[in-house]
């Protein structure tokens, strides 16, 4: 989903993207002979299955940690800029105001820490000479989401009950896919970057904004607590990110998440294709 955002938005240059079936970033030397010859390398791969997460810490760690790291080390060997794609789940969530980039990691299930080992895998890897970018609730024209998934259940009249008690920043990846090309085309400093829409929500209030912009009846999305929706995996209750890190370069932070909805659903994004 976001990957292929991100090749759209470094349009008319040369970009290489393979899929799962043509790179194993698991293998070594498989990572090397793809990173040859590139000047920049975007993680954009992960393991995002969190409720399966739990069931396969194998499959987790090898492309979330292990992978990210074999990356980073074929980036830096091969003088390249790295970029690191994270995640908002390497912290516990219990916060009450949003985190900072240098908050204390402190994931609560399996899929977070394996981002979190691969966030600690690349820094060392690259001496630290590396752009994490951690992102949060993303939705997007390709693949499965949550934003796709209500907006057709409520195209079709459907009852919906979602979470209200987890805060958050629905994020469109045409938005972190474009600020992760100006961090690169501006030659930002190195660090680390949170990449999530400004303002937050419940899962409640996204169905609820994106009932409204499909035209469904708003009243049929209801709440409940998560209690009532229980995973396999624990979710963070508070996962807002802060902004920090843009204060000294040229960007701002990213729109305001309804703004992005509001764009995404005129062009399209969340309509069956």
């Amino acid at each position: 989903m976001l990957g292929r955002d991100i090749v759209d938005a470094l349009h008319g240059r040369d970009v290489s993207a393979p899929s799962r079936a043509e790179l194993d970033i698991t293998d070594r030397d498989a990572v090397r002979a793809a990173v040859a010859g590139h000047d920049v390398v975007i993680n954009a791969a992960a393991f995002t299955a969190v409720d399966a997460a739990e069931h396969d810490q194998a499959a987790a760690f090898a492309v979330n940690a292990t992978g990210a790291g074999l990356l980073a080390e074929a980036a830096h060997d091969a003088a390249a800029r790295f970029v690191q794609v994270s995640t908002d789940y390497v912290f516990h969530g219990d916060a009450t105001q949003p985190y900072d980039e240098t908050a204390p990691l402190d994931p609560v299930n399996v899929y977070g820490r394996s981002k979190a080992e691969g966030e600690r895998l690349a820094t060392a890897a690259t001496d630290g000479e590396l752009q994490i970018v951690r992102t949060a609730w993303l939705y997007g024209a390709h693949g499965r989401n949550f934003a796709r998934t209500i907006w057709t259940a409520c195209s079709e009249g459907k009852e919906l009950r979602v979470v209200d008690d987890q805060l958050g920043q629905p994020t469109w990846t045409v938005d972190v896919a474009q600020r992760i090309v100006d961090m690169l085309d501006l030659g930002l400093p190195r660090g680390v970057y949170h990449a999530t829409s400004s303002g937050e929500a419940s899962w409640f209030d996204f169905a609820r904004a994106i009932a409204k912009a499909a035209g469904g009846d708003e009243a049929r999305v209801t709440p409940i607590d998560s209690a009532g929706h229980e995973r396999d995996a624990s979710r963070p209750s508070y996962s807002v990110l802060g902004h920090h890190g843009w204060q000294s370069t040229l960007l701002e932070p990213i729109r305001h998440w309804r703004d992005a909805l509001d764009a995404a659903v005129a062009r399209g994004v969340l309509e069956d294709r």
